[in-house]
């Protein structure tokens, strides 16, 4: 159990991170590929079809970074660059760790990947060893994780307005209960469930980033000096559609209604088509219609497009469920 204690200082210092965090998604993506799907990361829309893409060619592709996947869990402290979202700069960050962090961390891993060439360099802190880490890193996320990449924010988009909704609701109380299911709430204390043993953080004044994360299963912590403490959470993802269609589908069509319900939570075209089981052209077509009847909004975010329920949309719904 992981027990996280807030002053009032720390609940005024709450911020949500806007993005996921780039290098700590790429170690985790490669350990996903390892280790194949478990618990949470089943209910990511597109990693089925990811890693049988990828998961075949995953030596030649992650190349330094297979080697410093821990084999017995956990994550090796350089790949929490955290303050740093974009990859360049968390790259540059870790392959600045200074030596004597590099060995103790390399220390941690299982003896025959400590016994690799590349390894060996990296806990000397050799020139070329942070090369390797750099290049190696680099190159898998343009090659694997780069076409998942548009996804992943756009769920992080998501994910973000549902946690403003809530805060605007509920306020810091609310957010905190839901932001995880099974992790609870009783001011000032979050109780957090976790397979480490039982360990108490506080934050004593310092404040929170929460930062979104596709691949995580549970709650990672981090703190550097001068700067907030860190939480990485499991994003929210909810790929079933209510039985909206049931009643409004003699209104809207049953598909159509069924896209509407997906839309309790904020998507793109390409998860509403996921989620309700149709194709991307069919989802388009659906969403624009909405959009005409006033029921959605649709905003642009980088390449992607994020479809919103109205009020309009909101109160039809919500007129749903109550019969």
């Amino acid at each position: 159990m992981l027990r996280i204690h807030f002053t009032d200082a720390d609940l005024r210092r709450i911020t949500l991170a806007p993005v996921p965090n780039a290098l700590l998604e790429a170690a985790l993506s490669v350990r996903y590929l390892r280790t194949g799907p478990t618990g949470t990361a089943r209910s990511r829309p597109g990693l089925t079809q990811w890693r049988k893409q990828n998961v075949r060619s995953l030596v030649p592709r992650a190349g330094v970074l297979l080697d410093l996947d821990p084999r017995q869990g956990g994550l090796l402290d350089f790949f929490f660059q955290l303050s740093t979202p974009a990859l360049a700069d968390g790259v540059e960050r870790a392959a600045a760790t200074p030596v004597e962090e590099l060995a103790a961390e390399i220390a941690f891993l299982d003896h025959r990947a400590r016994e690799t060439e590349r390894l060996r360099e990296l806990a000397e802190g050799t020139d070329r060893g942070r090369q390797t880490l750099a290049r190696d890193t680099l190159r898998y996320f343009d090659s694997t994780l780069a076409p998942l990449w548009p996804r992943m924010q756009s769920s992080a988009v998501a994910d973000q307005a549902l946690r403003a909704e809530t805060l605007l609701r509920g306020g810091v109380d609310a957010l905190l209960a839901t932001l995880v299911p099974g992790w609870h709430w009783q001011s000032p204390t979050w109780h957090i469930p976790s397979p480490c043993d039982p360990t108490d953080v506080h934050l004593g004044g310092e404040g929170l980033i929460l930062i979104p994360s596709y691949f995580a299963l549970g709650p990672m912590y981090g703190h550097r000096p001068g700067e907030p403490w860190t939480l990485t959470y499991p994003l929210h993802t909810d790929e079933h559609p209510t039985h909206a269609a049931d009643t409004l589908g003699p209104l809207l069509g049953r598909t159509r209604a069924a896209v509407l319900a997906s839309l309790r939570h904020p998507a793109t075209t390409t998860e509403t088509a996921d989620r309700v089981g149709i194709s991307l052209p069919s989802a388009s077509q659906h969403t624009t219609v909405l959009r005409n009847a006033g029921l959605i909004t649709t905003t642009r975010t980088g390449t992607a497009v994020l479809h919103t329920l109205t009020p309009l949309g909101t109160a039809l719904l919500q007129g749903d469920a109550t019969r």
